[in-house]
């Protein structure tokens, strides 16, 4: 099983952070790489549309409002991996600024380990680099 974990701070307060990226359907605010996102099935099922055309699923596993976390798996999409399972958290540093922690394991699906593991940091990445520039970082 692969694992990647990357972590980026932000000139924000870990509440105001939560409040943008904690609500499981709000990945087009601050992804670019989402154009779109369509809650189902209760709001247990996301359907993300990516610049580009493809479609990514995700299932909301887990969310705690208290410890600033969600985790989630993918249930089909163009990504490389099978069994992924993320989580997003958002800690406080102490002194008024935020931490995201964007971590995840997988299996390699259709691509080497290192190929996969490249696709999946290319992602967070730009979703990380782009709260840097929103929030100041």
């Amino acid at each position: 099983m692969a694992k990647v974990s990357m972590n980026s701070a932000v000139n924000m307060s870990a509440d105001e952070v939560w409040k943008m990226i904690g609500q499981f359907n709000a990945l087009p605010d601050w992804h670019p790489a989402v154009s779109s996102s369509k809650l189902e099935d209760g709001g247990k099922l996301r359907r993300l549309s990516l610049l580009g055309g493809a479609e990514i699923v995700e299932r909301l596993e887990k969310i705690d409002d208290n410890d600033r976390l969600y985790r989630y798996s993918i249930v089909s999409g163009p990504l490389p991996v099978a069994n992924y399972t993320a989580t997003i958290r958002v800690k406080d540093d102490g002194k008024g600024k935020a931490t995201i922690e964007w971590s995840s394991e997988f299996d390699p699906a259709g691509a080497t380990e290192s190929d996969a593991t490249s696709a999946i940091q290319d992602v967070y990445k730009m979703g990380l680099d782009n709260l840097r520039k929103m929030f100041g970082g």
